[in-house]
């Protein structure tokens, strides 16, 4: 149980990527006061998780109703976190979010940050969205299933913490140091996504 939450918490951490929303949630609320980046931070990854919780109990029933095979959304879900990582890799991704933080913070009528851009997209993005139907659909026995529900709720409060903290952590560590980690981050991304490829294609042709 220890790995598959340990598991289960390193996918969900790096395709969520707080170290790099943090930078971009800070951007966005500059002029704010501290309770309202608070409010908004809760608010952002409270929504995130209703949305996550449904594809995570709903998921597999929607593929069934689609027609797809469980194998092949393991595939296009690994090739989809693969491309994840390699924009956190060659800072793509963060060029991306920096660029619609830009649009929102241009539009003065937008106040709050938390259902757009920072629930969604950010947070519960496709690769989020992916990674948690994936890992719903490896568990075998609803006490793993609440372990992978486990990780995903501590990856959101973690992420929530870096939120409300993001000015303070910006300001000590700095861009370059945020860089890094998201490099670093990309890279065990890339990893686990080609893991799920393996296993779709293992399942589809020996299966």
């Amino acid at each position: 149980m220890t790995a598959l939450f340990l598991s289960a918490f390193i996918t969900l951490f790096v395709v969520i990527d707080p170290p790099g929303c943090a930078p971009i949630y800070a951007g966005l609320t500059k002029g704010a006061t501290a309770a309202q980046r608070r409010n908004m931070a809760i608010r952002a990854c409270g929504i995130a998780l209703v949305i996550l919780l449904v594809f995570a109990l709903f998921g597999e029933d929607l593929l069934g109703a689609l027609h797809i095979e469980l194998d092949s959304f393991r595939i296009a879900g690994g090739l989809m976190l693969f491309w994840i990582a390699f924009e956190m890799v060659f800072e793509k991704r963060t060029q991306r979010r920096e660029e619609r933080a830009e649009k929102v913070a241009a539009t003065p009528e937008v106040e709050d940050v938390s259902v757009f851009p920072m629930a969604i997209p950010m947070l519960a993005g496709p690769g989020a969205i992916a990674a948690i139907m994936l890992l719903m659909n490896e568990a075998n026995s609803i006490e793993e299933s609440l372990v992978v529900l486990g990780a995903l709720a501590a990856a959101l409060a973690i992420t929530m913490v870096a939120l409300i903290a993001a000015g303070p952590i910006m300001r000590l560590f700095g861009d370059k140091v945020e860089a890094a980690i998201t490099r670093v981050l990309g890279v065990l991304l890339a990893a686990l996504a080609a893991q799920y490829v393996i296993d779709g294609l293992r399942g589809a042709f020996l299966g």
